[in-house]
């Protein structure tokens, strides 16, 4: 197989789906990562690939001054992408999305390296609506989104393999939970969520009195956090975090559900709202109608006690996992990539 560049970044959900593909490609193929100075260079250059940086500018939803300036930075970006794909010469570029996967899918189409994008979540984002027809094929992990586009095909969610290999009774002596303990896995994104973390901990003696809490909260990390809330900034090994968890409280990242939904795990959802498109509703919605989750408003956030302590007695929603038949993604989108890097 040949040199494979991918890219996607401004948050950890368009580089972590990267990364288990190129985990598994990384004995076959020559890889690189294209991306900005972020979330993505970090993830990325830990895991030991080789990173080409090009500051790309994002798009802030609303009024505000700073859009002003995105076309010249953008152009920027455009040049620096387009001399470093010229001088690497990929055989394939692999786009997750985010604003800062553009300069590396434009500057594919622009010399003729075949270009393949996966869309996560419901409705398109906007470099994949930018892009799409420039690539080979548009994978996604909904049914419904494939039949947005002419190319669109879905594959599922590519997902870690470690993350589905966590054993239960070594994840909760990892953490300090017992057998028997109910333990409530809590989950912000890649960086935390302050409205999750505030909730949390504002009814924290009240949610201890029927579970243990492990809370991936980023840099918001409690000073004297009582006995049963075990917190971390973040956790690389997210196999050992959902194997010791019950339940799960968390966002509506489309990587999160894909995950929680494969190994089973019932989860109530508090999508992000502000600031954001509003595709975690859309994935939230599109779930919990098929009865594959409970949702709780953010508005509503002062009924998180009463909502988790329901979620782990939810016969109803146990069963509906049981019987789903969500998987990683993961192998059907190496087949795709095999076809156009062979």
């Amino acid at each position: 197989m040949k040199y494979i560049l991918f890219t996607g970044g401004g948050s950890a959900g368009h580089v972590v789906p990267n990364l288990a593909l190129m985990n598994e490609l990384r004995y076959v193929a020559k890889l690189g990562y294209m991306g900005t100075g972020g979330v993505e260079k970090r993830l990325v250059t830990e895991a030991g690939y080789p990173f080409f940086e090009v500051e790309t500018p994002k798009l802030v939803r609303g009024f505000d001054l700073s859009n002003l300036s995105i076309p010249f930075r953008l152009h920027t970006a455009k040049r620096r992408a387009l001399a470093l794909l010229k001088r690497e010469r990929p055989a394939l570029v692999f786009s997750k999305g985010g604003f800062a996967s553009y300069p590396a899918a434009w500057a594919a189409h622009r010399l003729h390296i075949p270009l393949l994008t996966h869309e996560s979540d419901l409705s398109p984002g906007l470099c994949t609506k930018l892009i799409a027809k420039k690539c080979e094929a548009v994978l996604t992990s909904f049914p419904e989104t494939a039949k947005c586009f002419r190319n669109g095909q879905c594959v599922g969610s590519p997902i870690r393999k470690e993350t589905l290999c966590g054993e239960r009774e070594r994840a909760r002596r990892k953490y300090g939970f017992s057998s028997r303990d109910k333990v409530l896995l809590v989950l912000g994104g890649g960086s935390g969520s302050r409205a999750l973390n505030g909730a949390v901990r504002e009814c924290l003696s009240s949610l201890l009195s029927f579970c243990r809490i492990l809370h991936l909260c980023g840099k918001d990390i409690m000073e004297d956090p009582p006995e049963g809330y075990v917190q971390r900034e973040f956790e690389r090994d997210m196999g050992s975090a959902y194997a010791c968890a019950d339940c799960v409280l968390c966002r509506a990242g489309s990587n999160t559900l894909f995950e929680v939904l494969a190994l089973k795990k019932p989860a109530l959802l508090v999508p992000l709202a502000r600031g954001s498109r509003g595709d975690q509703i859309e994935n939230a919605r599109y779930f919990s109608g098929k009865g594959l989750c409970r949702v709780l408003p953010e508005a509503e956030l002062e009924r998180l006690p009463a909502a988790a302590e329901a979620l782990f007695e939810d016969e109803t929603l146990r069963d509906a996992l049981e019987n789903c038949t969500v998987s990683s993604g993961t192998r059907r989108v190496l087949d795709v990539i095999r076809s156009f890097a062979e």
